[in-house]
């Protein structure tokens, strides 16, 4: 089977979504095109920042911006930082220009403002291929095939679309990142809950740690 879209967007994360949001209020036609067979397939991780400068103006323009500050985190931006002592070492409120939300809260958001057919489901990329008038031919679960006019790659780490601009490809850093959730805390945990605070803590690494010597 064969498909045209006059623009493309690979993955439905929050960054393509946001984008097919934003033209979408603008009036402009556009596909996105996500491996995941429908938007509860999987957990979409914690809270994430939106700053004023690049989030909060992408969400004024897609007509957004009230609905998320509905439910946005006010405490989100409290962050504390101790070291392996339990040593606070810093303690920040905020001033409210960088508000937290959780993200598949704001994923359903943005999904509630498209129409339901602009989003296909359980659609994989596995093939990119760059075409001589300037458009672009994917390929759909190693068969479909969709031609285009624009093609925008939100597709992540291994982004399929990446490689037509570049030659970089993700590396593991050496850090590894563990959440952990403790429910009911402030009744069941109440130390727990009275050292992180209002928003969010971490621990900072001992310079020792950071040489490897640790």
């Amino acid at each position: 089977m064969s498909a045209s879209t006059p623009i493309t967007i690979v993955g439905a994360g929050l960054g393509g979504l946001t984008l097919a949001s934003i033209l979408h209020a603008s009036g402009v036609v556009t596909t996105v095109y996500e491996g995941d067979t429908s938007a509860t397939v999987r957990g979409q991780g914690g809270s994430l920042d939106i700053h004023e400068e690049s989030g909060q103006r992408a969400l004024r323009a897609a007509g957004l911006f009230d609905a998320f500050r509905a439910i946005a985190n006010a405490g989100g931006e409290h962050m504390r930082i101790l070291d392996k002592w339990a040593t606070v070492r810093l303690d920040e409120s905020g001033d409210g220009a960088r508000p937290e939300v959780d993200r598949g809260a704001l994923r359903d958001l943005l999904l509630a403002s498209l129409p339901a057919n602009i989003v296909r489901w359980g659609a994989k990329v596995t093939n990119v291929r760059s075409q001589r008038d300037g458009g672009h031919t994917i390929t759909l679960n190693g068969s479909d095939t969709v031609a285009t006019d624009l093609l925008v790659g939100a597709d992540g780490a291994w982004s399929k679309v990446r490689p037509l601009v570049s030659a970089a490809i993700p590396v593991y850093a050496g850090l590894s990142f563990v959440e952990v959730h403790l429910h009911d805390a402030h009744r069941r945990h109440p130390d727990s809950a009275a050292l992180v605070g209002r928003g969010s803590c971490s621990r900072s690494p001992t310079k020792r740690e950071l040489l490897g010597t640790a």
